[in-house]
């Protein structure tokens, strides 16, 4: 995230934006909540005749898409100007239709920071794994999705930290 975008990326600021991307819209997907703190996330992805697929239930990509770029955007809003992330890699294993819309809950502990910081503090890269389980209006789950981010302090950041270090 550049300067210019950190001093603007506030949780309701990017509930707006999202809600109106058109790969969210158009695909039914909807942000239902941000915290403050950018640590949970509550997403909704509505049924409907463009995203229902052949056998009638929801589009297996905008299961996918609703879980896109969920975890890099908080760890954006949470890590600041500081730091790169990036998705590296995501499966999805799908274990019964969603034949209903379709609801995800995103959270990243303290825990799960502290290890981030941990690994990145001297500029190594660090790939935290998260898991979103994707439920029904029910709440049974219908797909597993795993992700993979790419976390790591931008050189200026590390440069600093090298020179502090000399000093």
């Amino acid at each position: 995230m550049n300067k210019q975008l950190a001093k603007i990326y506030k949780p309701g600021i990017v509930k707006f934006a999202l809600n109106i991307w058109p790969p969210f819209w158009g695909a039914g997907i909807r942000i239902l909540r941000i915290s403050d703190d950018f640590r949970t996330v509550d997403m909704k992805l509505k049924l409907r005749w463009w995203n229902k697929n052949a056998n009638r239930t929801q589009y297996g990509g905008s299961i996918f898409s609703l879980t896109d770029p969920v975890y890099s955007l908080m760890l954006m809003g949470i890590l600041g100007e500081e730091y790169y992330v990036w998705d590296k890699e995501a499966s999805i294993n799908f274990i019964k239709p969603g034949q209903s819309d379709l609801f995800a809950q995103f959270e990243i502990t303290q825990a799960m920071l502290d290890e981030i910081y941990a690994v990145t503090r001297h500029g190594d890269k660090c790939f935290p794994e998260f898991i979103i389980h994707v439920k029904d209006a029910k709440g049974t789950v219908v797909s597993e999705v795993h992700r993979k981010l790419y976390v790591r302090k931008k050189p200026k950041y590390r440069q600093q930290l090298e020179e502090q270090q000399q000093s």
